[in-house]
């Protein structure tokens, strides 16, 4: 097993490679190196620059070792992000998830609780009635029945526990916060991924084609968030056939008037989670229209639909009730036996 020291020489005469940083993972997920020492190998690949063949590498060394949810779909959305843009808005990608799921498109959200927020997508989930620890092979009987499932990261990735405290006591980022979209335990085929910096939005499209997903869109708004914006630009890095091709998108390609950024202001997970029913049950919310152009993005992402028609669908799925039916159904296939 590949130790420290070797790794550092390489590191030392620019020598590290993809396969080194693979074998590097391996070590650490497989608790061979101490938190001193995963903590300065990832300060050196944060100074060195996490490109896309190191990112590759590190998720590949975690496929290998993650429990994997078994399915035989051939069409999966993961609207999973990277997190950690401050913004501290209500849970938009998990509302969208659902609103995606009600128009036909089965979804395994990938996710865990808070860590920069004050609400996380399993958090609002729990406070939703939809609990978050059920086993792999429960989450693909309800991916099936329900048609969307949450599959909570630390139960399919329990390796990287031997990185939490060295993680913990850098407390800045490192390339273990671009993993968890790259990650998905069902392997999902199409991905809306918000990320944290813009300057890895290219590299975070450019990994996925390489880890065989087969049309994502990597978002990063010009006001800060990690979502497709309802108040100002938004850049994407779109990958689609293994290319990727840089836009930009706004609230109108979309049809979908401007808003005000404190209006997707969040709160707690009971706070969060009563905003969530209120939009998925059509009620007037603020923030309502956050979430359908986020819906619509992933619908666009997933079914190669036109931006104002899948905004169309994502409304009408809103409105004809069947996204609250399929929150209700989401609930039904988690607490059956």
């Amino acid at each position: 097993m590949t130790t420290f020291a070797e790794t550092f020489a390489l590191i030392e005469r620019g020598a590290l490679g993809p396969a080194e940083v693979r074998a590097a993972f391996a070590a650490i997920l497989a608790g061979a190196w101490t938190p001193v020492q995963i903590g300065a190998f990832a300060t050196a690949l944060r100074l060195r620059g996490e490109g896309a063949d190191v990112i590759v590498a590190a998720a590949e060394a975690l496929r290998e070792v993650m429990t994997p949810v078994a399915h035989e779909h051939e069409v999966v959305l993961d609207t999973c992000g990277t997190g950690g843009d401050g913004a501290h808005t209500i849970n938009v990608s998990t509302g969208a998830a659902v609103v995606v799921a009600a128009c036909g498109v089965r979804v395994a959200k990938h996710g865990n609780r808070s860590v920069s927020s004050r609400c996380g997508s399993a958090d609002v989930l729990e406070a939703l009635g939809i609990p978050t620890d059920l086993a792999p092979e429960r989450q693909a009987a309800v991916l099936r029945d329900a048609g969307i499932a949450f599959l909570m990261a630390p139960a399919h990735h329990p390796a990287l526990r031997h990185a939490a405290a060295a993680r913990r006591e850098l407390g800045v980022r490192t390339i273990f916060n671009a993993l968890g979209p790259l990650v998905n335990p069902a392997r999902a085929t199409h991905q809306l991924v918000g990320v944290y910096d813009d300057a890895l939005r290219p590299v975070v499209a450019a990994a996925l084609g390489r880890l065989g997903v087969t049309r994502a869109w990597a978002v990063r708004s010009e006001d800060g968030l990690d979502e497709v914006s309802p108040a100002a630009p938004t850049r994407v890095s779109v990958l689609d056939g293994g290319a990727v091709e840089e836009r930009v998108v706004t609230p109108a390609d979309f049809g979908v008037e401007p808003v005000d950024l404190r209006a997707l202001g969040g709160g707690d997970a009971a706070e969060n989670a009563k905003a969530l029913e209120a939009i998925l049950s059509g009620a007037a919310h603020p923030a309502a229209g956050a979430v359908v152009l986020n819906a619509a993005a992933a619908l666009v992402v997933a079914t190669g639909a036109k931006p104002r028609d899948a905004t169309d669908e994502a409304r009408t799925a809103i409105h004809e009730g069947r996204a609250r039916e399929k929150l209700e159904a989401w609930r039904a296939a988690v607490r059956s036996p």
